[in-house]
Order: C-alpha cells, then structure tokens, then sequence
C-alpha cells in the first residue's frame, strides 16, 4: 500500500511536518517494499490559497490511500475525503518511525478536519 506522510526532509529519517498543505515535502512510501518517491511541495509552501487543495491532489495523483499528517484543514480534508484517502492526524516523529506504526496498526484516523482554514 502506497501512504503518504508530510516531512521536514527528504528521507526517512526526516521529522513529520505537523502542516498537510504547507510541509516542506511529501514522501510516499510503499509499505510493502519501504521504496519511497519525495514530493517537492515548495509551491504550496509560500501559495496564497488553495495549499492543501493542491497538496491532496498530488497525492492522489501519485496513489497514495493514506495520508499521515499532523493537521489538516477542512478544503484539504474534503479534498482527501472525495479521493478516498484516509486521514491519520496528531502524527509525530520520524517519517520512518510513522511507517512502523502505520504497518503495525497504530494509527488512529479522522472523520473531520483537525485545523481552521488558514483562508
């Protein structure tokens, strides 16, 4: 299964971004394989509006069925929702240590958005 988890860096020992549509990177692992693709999410970094919008897209984009994160707002969680990605929030640590938990069944998901809009 392909998830999805906000970073600060570009590799699994990076620290989890707390912010969906404006974290540094995306990194989207294969839980089956541990091989990884990094999203570059400079763009919705300094955007006006619509971060979390574009960010849910190209997750999608790139097959990822869960998003680990540490918040997201309504637009971005609506987004998500309408593609079929999960949501796992109040998500923290490295990116690997999140896979683990992820793998071993101890993420807890959302049914809303955890943060404000920031629009």
């Amino acid at each position: 299964m392909k998830i999805a988890v906000t970073s600060m860096g570009r590799d699994l020992t990076s620290a989890v971004d707390p912010r969906f549509g404006r974290a540094a990177y995306i990194l989207i692992i294969d839980t089956d394989t541990k091989d990884f693709k990094v999203i570059d999410n400079a763009v919705n970094v300094s955007a006006f509006k619509g971060a979390g919008i574009q960010a849910a897209t190209m997750i999608a984009e790139a097959g990822a069925e869960v998003l680990l994160t540490g918040y997201c707002g309504p637009n971005a969680f609506q987004t998500l929702e309408a593609a079929g990605i999960k949501v796992g929030s109040d998500i923290s640590g490295t990116v690997a240590d999140v896979v683990v938990a992820f793998v071993e069944g101890k993420i807890n998901y959302i049914a809303t958005a955890n943060a404000e809009g920031h629009w």
